[in-house]
Parts: structure tokens; sequence; C-alpha cells
């Protein structure tokens, strides 16, 4: 099956302990800069003896935790927003780690009313059907009447405000459906893409046994519109060079944050050549894709090209 959101586990661990009558906390990092271990984002939820997900890691985490549970015991129900700067020189808010980066943490009690809020959370990541929540003193734990126009939104000050899309930030759509296809969907969806895969060729054992896609399609490339976006990531892999030629010529032009093709430096020359002579911007595209770790087997392949996806995003 393809894998969830990586906060669906917090969520879920959130929803079993309110229905169970558990208390629980939810721990959330809703700023970060620099080297921090811990990305804007990142989320776990506590109880007693149970924890989902990861603020970061490390000692801080662990000390995080730590508070958490105390505040459980204690039945304290006050919110607790607090910095954690990753050095050791840091006059306060020191996280114990000496990463040289910063990152803020949110610590919210989970109340018995939340249920239904929390309930629809896991429910909308399971089913990939968008949607956004937010937190804040003034108005709790609630779903958004409207997603962030970034993946994340956080308004700092008294009346502070946290507010985040749910789901997959990234897409990743593999146009082919052959080997190389299914062995990137499967690293790619340990590295929280939403995955799509399409292909022209009817009865595909690869695009049909390929359980790490979360999309799967038939399509004609001569017609393929795929939408454009800064966290859109489209790499082509067709049949052949015919093929790649095709479903090149739908996407060019459009602003992907990687588009990329995959194939020998020899064939990937002549399509630069062939597009060009046709009137192609060739700006931004990648190819041959795939970091130079000199891969042959389609596994050594899809990691090569999920190195260079992964350089891309964190750029």
């Amino acid at each position: 099956m393809p894998r969830p959101p990586r906060d669906l586990p917090a969520w879920t661990l959130a929803a079993a302990a309110l229905r169970a009558g558990q208390p629980a906390a939810l721990l959330c990092v809703v700023r970060s800069e620099g080297s921090s271990p811990g990305r804007q984002g990142f989320k776990m939820v506590v109880t007693a003896e149970v924890v989902a997900g990861s603020i970061g890691g490390g000692i801080m985490e662990h000390k995080w935790v730590e508070l958490a549970r105390q505040r459980l015991r204690d039945g304290d129900p006050t919110p607790l927003l607090r910095p954690q700067i990753h050095r050791r020189e840091a006059p306060a808010d020191r996280s114990g780690m000496m990463c040289a980066g910063e990152q803020e943490v949110l610590l919210w009690p989970l109340q018995p009313a939340d249920l239904p809020v929390v309930a629809a959370i896991e429910t909308m990541l399971r089913s990939l059907k968008g949607g956004a929540w937010e937190v804040s003193e003034a108005g709790g734990l609630q779903l958004a009447s409207e997603k962030p126009a970034d993946f994340y939104a956080y308004q700092p000050g008294p009346a502070w405000s946290y507010r985040e899309q749910l789901g997959f930030r990234d897409h990743l759509t593999i146009v082919g459906g052959g080997h190389v296809s299914l062995a990137l969907s499967q690293l790619a969806s340990t590295l929280q893409f939403e995955i799509t895969v399409l292909d022209d060729r009817a009865d595909l054992p690869t695009l049909d046994a390929n359980p790490y896609a979360h999309h799967r399609q038939r399509v004609s490339y001569e017609s393929l519109a795929l939408p454009p976006g800064p966290h859109h990531y489209v790499v082509v892999m067709t049949v052949g060079y015919r093929t790649d030629a095709v479903a090149l010529r739908r996407l060019l032009g459009h602003q992907y944050r990687y588009l990329g093709v995959m194939g020998s430096a020899a064939k990937v020359a002549e399509l630069r050549r062939v597009l060009l002579e046709e009137g192609f911007n060739l700006d931004g595209l990648h190819g041959p894709i795939g970091v130079p770790i000199n891969s042959r087997l389609p596994e050594e392949i899809a990691v090569s090209v999920a190195a260079e996806l992964i350089r891309v995003r964190n750029q």
C-alpha cells in the first residue's frame, strides 16, 4: 500500500487516546531556521506510555516528551510555546543540541472536546482529500476555513496562530511505468512525496503491480497535462526516445520545481537538439537525470534520481 503522510501516525495516536479517555499532548514545530533537526511542521503526540512522530529527536525531543508527560500527570491544560536554540552559547532556551539552528515548539494538551477535529484530520490524511487545520491560544484547535498560501503559516506574538495544510506538500509525477519507475516509486514513497505514475501502455505489469504510487493512470502522452507548481516534481522515463519527446513537448514551458528526463548522454543530447530546433526553451530541464554514481540496475538508477530530487528540494 502507498505510504501515508508522515503526520498520520501522530494524529492516529491522538484520536485513539481521546476515544479511550486517555490524556494526550500534541508537540509541533511551528517555526524553524538554520540547521535545525526539527523542521517546521514536524510533530508528535505524547501519551503516558506511547509516542508517535518526531520533533527532531535527540536530547531536545526527550526533554519535551518528559515535559508533556509531566503536564499530563498534573492535568495542566495550559499551552506552551517556546523557542529552542541549538547553540551551547545561547543565553536562554538552549535545547541541549549543537546544530546551530533554531526551532519553536508548541506543546498543546489535547482535550476531549478536540476529538471531532482530531478525528476529521486523521480521516482527511488517510483519504488524501487535503484541507487544513489551525491552532491558536484564542481559537483552540480547529479545521481551517481556508488553506494557507504556503503549506505552513505561523503568526508569532501574543496573538500567535499556526496553520498548515493536510497531506503531502511535495508531489512527484513519474511519466512512464517501467522497472525504474517502480523502483523510484518505492524509494520516493519513503521521502514524503505524493506519487503519481502515468503510462500509455495497456496491461503493463510494472504499472499494475506498483503498490507504492498513490495514483496510477493510463494516459495518452499526446494529451498529457500536469499542473505546474513550486512543489511539483516531474520525471520522464517512458519506453523510449520518441515517447519521451512527445511527453516533453507537453511539459516544457510550464513551471515545475523539477523536470527531468532519464536516458543516456547521447539520447538526451539528441532530445535536446530536436526540441531546441522546434523552438522549445530547455532552461531548467534536467537530463540525463540522477547524481553520477555509475548506476546500472533499476534500483541503483532510482537511488541516483531520488538523490537529485532531494538536492533540489533542499536547496
